[in-house]
């Protein structure tokens, strides 16, 4: 089959799978909360069963990451995830506020386009899965071509617990010729509702150009400032725990630290008891090498990959315990064109020494400005003003306080919404700032009870003109109350 035919078969089987997934959603919409809680918890356990499965055919496609820490995101993004949002009410009255006379109804959007990552293709699929079925919603996954097989594994799994729960299974399903004029299909169609875009920054720039509105997640890029009132070995032992996490995976895990000048040689000494490597100039240079490509995007190479891996790589020897590769660097050398600069998922990290949180919050500032604007950033302290300033001040949608960057960020250990999808925010290019949740999937109507009547807001008025010692005519009053009642009626 040559390319052109190739990408007509693809848009085709986008097109029968819109159609199919929303005849699924025209019946699933009927679903009472009770009965869509049934069919998420069959989701769910579905991927708690094949969480070690998924886990192996994630590593071995895309050779990222670990089998058992994709074990724990598989898990993560099914139980964790089901758990969180069990009591959460998604369908019909989702809110009725007596005191101001305003009734919330949820109403699903319909069909979803899931675009999945390859650094989290299984949990990804689950996470999305169970947030759109919960929000009464359909989706069509399209997959990362680097790690198709699981995906297209983790779908059928949940198609055939969706079957047994009696639902129909064209509630998720998934492109299985990948072609870039059927994901232009997917997420164009006007029968497709909302994107759900994880990946990378290009991939999420097409997702909010398609025309379809898009919840999508761009790179992070989290400092971590450690401040000298941080207990020093706990949060090193965090640092390390995050950043070695599935090899470094999760987009919110740390990518610098921020080091008080007080503090440096102690936080050195800890990071090397934790197995850590600094590394030389010369070292840092041949690594810096493997970073990023040419065109200025992450090198897959390194992606996941482990420190002796990446090492080999750069052709530098290192101990055999080794468990991140350190670079430490200039403030004045933060740029876009400088790697250890840049988001790396990969056990990198780049070490910068501050004079105080004041400093700490510009070169963080410098870091997002440079790459993850409105992503995730953590702070290590005890220090209550220092915490609050460092908040206030961040362009983070996140800011994660004495907690663990990757596991943090998606709400594990922290209590943030559980998600894959960290919305970055208007600083970062996104449409939302949140841990992405069946909320987020449902548009809301509100039924609202009149609570005055003309003459209340005639008398209003009259108020005001009185308290401000405006002459103002009775008809210029009701001209006034006139065109803002024909403008709530359009």
């Amino acid at each position: 089959m040559n390319l052109r035919d190739r990408d007509l078969v693809s848009i085709q089987e986008v097109r029968d799978l819109i159609v199919a997934a929303k005849k699924a959603q025209l019946i699933y919409k009927k679903y009472n909360q009770k009965e869509i809680d049934k069919v998420c918890q069959a989701v769910a356990d579905a991927g708690v069963t094949n969480s070690k499965k998924l886990a192996i055919m994630a590593n071995e496609e895309t050779g990222f990451g670990n089998v058992d820490d994709k074990v724990i995101k598989n898990i993560f993004a099914s139980k964790m995830v089901n758990d969180r949002y069990k009591g959460t009410k998604t369908i019909g009255v989702i809110n009725n506020d007596y005191k101001n006379k305003v009734i919330d109804i949820a109403e699903p959007v319909g069909v979803i386009a899931g675009l999945i990552p390859s650094t989290n293709p299984t949990s990804s699929v689950f996470y999305k899965a169970i947030i759109s079925l919960k929000a009464g919603n359909s989706i069509i996954f399209s997959p990362h071509p680097n790690a198709k097989n699981s995906i297209l594994e983790a779908v059928s799994i949940i198609r055939k617990a969706l079957e047994k729960t009696g639902a129909p299974v064209n509630l998720v399903s998934s492109m299985e010729t990948l072609t870039i004029g059927a994901t232009k299909e997917l997420m164009s169609n006007k029968d497709t509702k909302l994107i759900l875009a994880t990946g990378g920054t290009k991939m999420v720039r097409a997702a909010y150009s398609s025309g379809t509105p898009a919840l999508g997640v761009g790179p992070g890029n989290g400092p971590a400032f450690i401040d000298k009132s941080a207990n020093i070995t706990k949060t090193i032992n965090q640092i390390v725990d995050s950043k070695t996490f599935d090899n470094g995976t999760i987009c919110a895990s740390e990518q610098s630290v921020l080091v008080d000048e007080t503090i440096v040689p102690r936080v050195k000494k800890a990071f090397n008891d934790a197995n850590c490597y600094f590394m030389s100039k010369e070292e840092c240079l041949k690594v810096s090498k493997y970073i990023m490509r040419s065109n200025g995007t992450m090198n897959p190479l390194i992606v996941g990959k482990t420190a002796h891996k990446i090492a080999e790589l750069a052709q530098i020897e290192i101990p055999i315990n080794t468990k991140i590769l350190i670079a430490e660097d200039d403030l004045d050398n933060i740029d876009v064109n400088n790697p250890f600069s840049r988001e790396k998922l990969a056990p990198i990290l780049t070490f910068y020494v501050v004079k105080n949180e004041t400093q700490a919050i510009d070169t963080a500032n410098r870091l997002l400005r440079v790459e993850g604007a409105g992503h995730t950033a953590m702070i290590h302290s005890e220090n209550k003003n220092v915490i609050e300033k460092y908040g206030e001040s961040v362009l983070a949608s996140r800011i994660l306080v004495n907690s663990p960057g990757s596991l943090g960020g998606i709400g594990a250990t922290v209590n943030l919404n559980p998600a894959l999808t960290l919305g970055c925010g208007a600083i970062g290019g996104s449409s939302t700032s949140d841990n992405v949740s069946p909320l987020n999937l449902v548009d809301i109507r509100r039924e609202a009870f009149g609570v005055r009547d003309l003459d209340d807001i005639k008398a209003d008025i009259k108020g005001l003109d009185a308290a401000t010692n405006v002459d103002v005519s009775k008809e210029f009053i009701e001209s006034i109350v006139k065109q803002v009642l024909d403008e709530v009626r359009n």
